[in-house]
């Protein structure tokens, strides 16, 4: 199965659709009265829900990290980590500039 291999890119692409998956588990459980559309716009122009959802996105890539270090495959975690870095930056630097 490809999710029991050790690679950096098969990290690289978990990390990346990891907070996505969380954004999406957020909308559902916390905002799915509003279109998503406009869950996103508040999302993104809102401070307090940058940092509040963005945190819960990123919670998901924290499970898949936490995964991968525990089975040895420290490759696949590394990725997750570097990605998850960057998403991390991205939502500080989206509150500072919003």
């Amino acid at each position: 199965m490809i999710l029991t291999k050790d690679n950096l890119k098969l990290g690289l692409i978990l990390g990346l659709f990891g907070p996505i998956i969380g954004l999406v588990v957020v909308y559902f459980f916390k905002f799915s009265s509003f279109p998503f559309i406009e869950f996103l716009d508040n999302f993104i122009h809102e401070n307090r829900l940058i940092t509040s959802i963005g945190s819960l996105s990123l919670l998901a890539n924290a499970i898949l990290f936490t995964i991968y270090v525990n089975t040895h495959r420290d490759n696949t975690a590394k990725g997750i980590f570097i990605i998850t870095l960057i998403y991390g930056i991205g939502i500080l630097v989206l509150k500072i500039f919003n």
